[in-house]
């Protein structure tokens, strides 16, 4: 393959884009704000002389800084990672179509932009027969067609015996969780609705409201697609990724999504996921998604999957599903595959060629009290010494060889830990077994010990794949 790639990102995503590259034969450059210069993913490279291909940036998100580097280092793509620029259609645009192009890798930015609308992402899968959370797919101002709504989700609730009945009132102009109230009797809708609206007016100017059934007993399930510019379109299988933090950060992922030695489901948990599967790859092929890409379920406690959302990126935890994925007998690398279908290569294999076998678990090593709600810790790494087994791998931009000041300006992640064996029992014994052979030491700017995540980890094993 020919041509240049531009890692616009940092930390162990960028290392193992790096490595893809190099898998692949093709010259990268990466880019470093101040305050990452002690990372590998930039110690690795060259920041000075005539193969300097580390530069400094002012900002990860300054798109025009991005593109001088890429555009004086003479690169022909641009790899986003995840966060950042990965799901920014209008950067995406900005890059393809700009006079000195650049092939952004990742889907085309036309599709980015479709799907990263939640509103049209639930209104095409409404058209398509894919089941979303009951609700509305457009923002609603009308009070008595939006009492009507609610009226009809509750019978909806009871239908189905839900124990706790409730209705979401969303500003359907709003995120992060702001806007949103909750309703559990039809008598309290209309007060609460004029809440939510007066709420949605004066902080977005706009009065719309979302209205959708609540969940709240349920799994979060990921399907992996990997789509090619050649109408292409496979799954590399199910993920669970339902253990995250407060924040709702995960923090431990497992594949397959469900497991009969976690949990006695109420439902044929195989058959769910198989139909997850396939509508995953129906709303793929209605709008010609072309690269990798996430669908996000929701299963409740009775079996019933609602899409969520779709993320037009590679994820953080990509490689649980490789783990248990078998291409010509061998653990695929997706975010190889990721830049080479971008780049324009047919995908070169079939679904009859990728088998399953076996589970795997990704644990999420960061710096947090998870004891005080996650709260992140800031100090200095004195020893970092993961274990290397044949049956784990690790990505970590934090050095082995030196001590390592944890940037405040980012997330405090440490590494990715990713564990497999022959089923889930073996993969959590063996997640236990890294744990247990970890170390990590440092010292905190109040002259404490470093604290982590790992006991939680350890903790939240057997809670794996359940309700």
């Amino acid at each position: 393959m020919q041509g240049k790639v531009l890692i616009a990102n940092r930390g162990e995503i960028a290392i193992r884009i790096m490595e893809a590259c190099n898998s692949l034969d093709l010259d990268y450059v990466v880019v470093y704000e101040d305050a990452d210069r002690d990372s590998e993913h930039v110690q690795r490279n060259q920041l000075n002389g005539t193969n300097q291909n580390a530069w400094r940036v002012r900002s990860y998100t300054d798109p025009n800084d991005i593109l001088a580097v890429a555009d004086h280092t003479q690169c022909t793509a641009i790899h986003p990672g995840y966060g950042f620029f990965s799901e920014d259609y209008r950067f995406a645009r900005r890059v393809t179509i700009r006079d000195r192009s650049l092939t952004f890798i990742g889907p085309s930015w036309e599709v980015i932009r479709d799907l990263g609308d939640k509103i049209n992402t639930k209104r095409v899968a409404n058209k398509l027969d894919i089941p979303t959370i009951p609700g509305t797919s457009t923002p609603i101002y009308n009070e008595m067609e939006a009492e009507e709504i609610a009226q009809h989700i509750f019978d909806i609730q009871e239908e189905i015996n839900e124990p706790q009945p409730a209705v979401l009132i969303k500003a359907a102009a709003g995120g992060g969780g702001m806007g949103i109230e909750e309703v559990t009797r039809i008598e309290q809708f209309r007060r609460v609705y004029r809440q939510v609206q007066n709420y949605a007016k004066r902080q977005f100017g706009d009065g719309g409201v979302l209205i959708e059934q609540r969940l709240r007993d349920f799994n979060h399930i990921e399907i992996q697609l990997v789509c090619s510019r050649h109408d292409e379109r496979i799954h590399f299988g199910s993920r669970n990724c339902t253990i995250q933090s407060t924040g709702r950060q995960k923090r431990i992922e497992a594949a397959p999504g469900f497991h009969a030695s976690c949990f006695d489901y109420d439902f044929d948990a195989n058959k769910i996921l198989d139909n997850i599967i396939e509508y995953s790859l129906k709303l793929a092929d209605y709008v010609k998604y072309d690269n990798v890409g996430t669908w996000e379920w929701i299963v409740s406690r009775n079996g019933n999957p609602y899409l969520l959302e779709v993320n037009t990126r590679i994820q953080v935890e990509n490689d649980v599903s490789a783990r248990l994925s078998y291409l010509h007998d061998k653990h695929p690398n997706l975010l190889r595959e990721q830049i080479r279908l971008a780049l324009g290569e047919p995908m070169g294999f079939e679904q009859s060629d990728v088998t399953f076998k076996g589970a795997s678990i990704e644990l999420r090593i960061v710096a947090e009290n998870t004891q005080r709600d996650f709260s992140p810790w800031i100090g200095t790494i004195t020893r970092f010494d993961l274990p290397q087994y044949e049956w784990s791998a690790v990505y970590s931009h934090v050095p082995t060889d030196r001590p390592y000041p944890i940037p405040s300006e980012y997330d405090p992640n440490l590494a990715l830990a990713l564990v497999w064996g022959d089923d889930m029992d073996q993969a959590k014994e063996r997640a236990r077994e890294f744990i247990g052979t970890t170390t990590i030491e440092g010292n905190g700017s109040s002259g404490g010990p470093i604290i982590t995540n790992l006991d939680y980890l350890r903790e939240n094993l057997d809670h794996l794949l359940t309700f």
